[in-house]
């Protein structure tokens, strides 16, 4: 099985159990209801899956799901799209009416010139009353279809620009739609999407790397300050993450308090470096409430990372990757490693896992 086809497979295997989820709920399967149960499968908003499953013991109402969306993903992406799709076609419906009107336009100009021509050829003499008549209505109907030529001329401009307006809404929604709300970086659907790329360019692989880290005992920091503190250091980790790389390196979070970077064309030395510069970023912050005083502690992660060459396809990637994490948490956590074959033997795997095999 090639990797494009290995990812697609499981793409829908998670499309399946989204899908069965929400039909054992009761709940309608349309696309905003959808993408509500993706963002509480993959586990990147606690909070939106926790109330998610409130909903276990009833099937809930739509206007309920509705506000559930509006209060986690902060917009409503079907929404938005159903009036983009609903202004782009009352564009395009405009523009093809002007363009009609164009046509019949200049089928009548061409239709006069015919019946014109027709009428000069028969005549054996040309009377100048008659040069002067053809003259006339030659010139009356050009003006007019030059006219119409050019109300045409600023239609198409006006709907063009109407259309290229719609793109801009589409292309931030798109963006949006890719944002995790709580850090800021690129959400899980992001993410799954620029794995799969990465098997795009096979010569590339021995230089790309996926690496994961995972924020250390973070149960203990929410079951001891609560889920509002647990989400800020969230928040702050992804920041710290985010400077500590340059601003075309690929970073997300993938669920949880996982996170994900992607880096291209760095060796396993240099990718090695750039972990350590974020796992010595993290455990150098202070993390403490600036108006009260509370210190939370120290906030590490552990780190674990694969090269692109060591895995068939993004599948086997994210396993590898995750070895490598699973070993630095079991290693004593806060530290960095390289995943190596033997490392397979200790590992079990997470049932969440999108990538799991």
């Amino acid at each position: 099985m090639t990797s494009a086809v290995a990812h697609k497979a499981q793409a829908s295997d998670i499309a399946t159990q989204i899908m069965h989820a929400m039909r054992s709920m009761g709940v309608a399967a349309i696309p905003r209801n959808y993408q509500l149960f993706y963002e509480a499968y993959i586990g990147t908003n606690p909070a939106l899956t926790r109330e998610l499953s409130l909903f276990a013991l009833r099937a809930p109402r739509q206007e309920e799901l509705d506000a559930l969306a509006a209060s986690h993903l902060g917009h409503n992406g079907a929404a938005l799209v159903e009036r983009a799709q609903s202004r782009l076609q009352g564009e395009l419906d405009a523009l093809l009416t002007l363009l009609r009107q164009e046509h019949a336009s200049l089928e009548t100009y061409n239709r006069l010139l015919g019946e014109t021509a027709s009428r000069i050829s028969a005549k054996s003499t040309l009377s100048v009353d008659l040069l002067r008549n053809v003259i006339d209505i030659l010139a009356a109907a050009t003006d007019e279809t030059l006219a119409n030529g050019e109300k045409t001329a600023e239609g198409v401009a006006h709907h063009s620009q109407e259309m290229e307006e719609v793109r801009r809404e589409l292309d931030e929604y798109k963006r949006i739609a890719n944002t995790d709300s709580l850090t800021r970086l690129a959400n899980r659907r992001a993410f799954d999407e620029r794995l799969a790329a990465i098997y795009d360019e096979p010569m590339q692989l021995p230089v790309t790397a996926l690496v994961l880290a995972d924020i250390d005992n973070f149960k203990r920091i929410n079951d001891t300050h609560g889920h509002p503190v647990g989400d800020k250091i969230l928040a702050s980790v992804g920041a710290i993450i985010r400077s500590s790389l340059a601003r075309d390196m690929f970073v997300a979070r993938t669920g949880g308090e996982e996170f994900a970077v992607i880096l291209e064309h760095k060796t396993p030395e240099e990718v090695m470096a750039i972990c350590e510069r974020i796992r010595r970023a993290l455990e150098s912050r202070p993390f403490r409430n600036s108006r009260t005083g509370v210190d939370y502690g120290p906030v590490t992660a552990s780190i674990g990372f694969a090269m692109g060459s060591q895995a068939a396809d993004p599948g086997e990637l994210y396993v590898r990757s995750d070895i490598a994490l699973y070993c630095a948490k079991h290693g004593g956590k806060n530290r960095t490693v390289l995943f190596e074959d033997g490392m397979r033997k200790e590992y079990s795997g997470k049932g969440w896992l999108i990538y799991q095999q």
